[in-house]
């Protein structure tokens, strides 16, 4: 006779997967805002204000960041604390875990950023083969 609670096992993480929890958190943090915010955090050893973290994110509107900010947090990857002083004020900083995945994120963006010429040079050669389309 087989116990049921060894019959049902989890299923290994696949971000692949649309029933994996993974490929969501990953979509956090590989989304428009997640991953500039994740990157502006990670630029600075103490915690910035929402404030600071907008400026740095330059384009995000304060309800994107908020948004981005909340769905972190909930992934564990930025901690949000409040302090009770006049005024009050909130700061956020990254997690051992998002200091972890800030790491690939920083080697990602930096090869983005060296490889741009190529990016550019790619894009405009698109760009002259397809603008009959």
């Amino acid at each position: 006779m087989t116990d049921q609670a060894t019959d049902t096992q989890t299923p290994a993480p696949n971000v692949l997967s649309a029933a994996c929890s993974s490929r969501v958190a990953l979509q956090e943090v590989t989304g428009r805002w997640g991953g500039l915010t994740i990157l502006a955090l990670e630029q600075t050893e103490s915690p910035l204000r929402f404030s600071e973290i907008r400026r740095q994110v330059e384009g995000v509107s304060d309800r994107m960041l908020s948004q981005t900010l909340s769905k972190l947090e909930r992934d564990g990857m930025i901690e949000r604390t409040v302090h009770s002083s006049i005024p009050p004020h909130v700061d956020y900083h990254l997690t051992p875990l998002g200091l972890k995945i800030a790491e690939p994120l920083r080697l990602l963006a930096g090869t983005v950023e060296a490889e741009l010429a190529k990016v550019l040079e790619a894009q405009e050669e698109f760009d002259a083969k397809h603008q009959d389309d």
